[in-house]
């Protein structure tokens, strides 16, 4: 497989996370992390700008060759389902404006990917991402599982051959 550099989007209204990691052969390297965090008293629609604004820049700074987006879970809450759809679909086009090809994976399967179990905890993905990644410290939660989401992603495309 090609080196790639991976673009994993954890998407959320209220906290979006990113991580980016190379990818060649069968080692990941660590690139960056982070959230971006609209400003909570912003409407809906301005937060939702905020997210695409923010993931904008990371692609026009990092240059990634393809981004993995975690995928809705199944929620009780059909009004937060709804918002976290709407984040989604501003990361997906985020990507898609920025020239990548876009990969979805379960949360369930990002979870199978890093820690071997789909029903993980939060911190269980935190502490395997660090590991895999040789990290110092655990990145924050919603950076953790956007780097969990490109780690799936590069286990994935190593097994299918792409």
């Amino acid at each position: 497989m090609p080196h790639e550099i991976i673009l994993g989007i954890d998407p959320g209204s209220r906290a979006t996370g990113y991580g980016l990691i190379s990818w060649e052969g069968n080692s990941a390297r660590f690139i960056g992390a982070g959230v971006i965090r609209p400003d909570p008293r912003l409407n809906f629609a301005k937060r939702l700008e905020r997210i695409y604004s923010g993931l904008t820049e990371v692609i026009a700074r990092n240059n990634p060759t393809v981004s993995a987006v975690e995928g809705v879970f199944q929620s009780v809450n059909a009004r937060a389902a709804l918002l976290l759809g709407h984040a989604r679909g501003v990361g997906i086009l985020a990507a898609v404006h920025g020239g990548l090809p876009v990969f979805e994976y379960s949360p369930m399967a990002v979870k199978q990917a890093v820690v071997g179990y789909g029903r993980a905890e939060k911190p269980q993905v935190q502490h395997m991402v660090q590991i895999v990644l040789k990290l110092s410290k655990r990145p924050a939660q919603d950076a953790a599982d956007a780097l969990a989401v490109a780690i799936c992603h590069a286990h994935s495309s190593c097994i299918k051959g792409r």
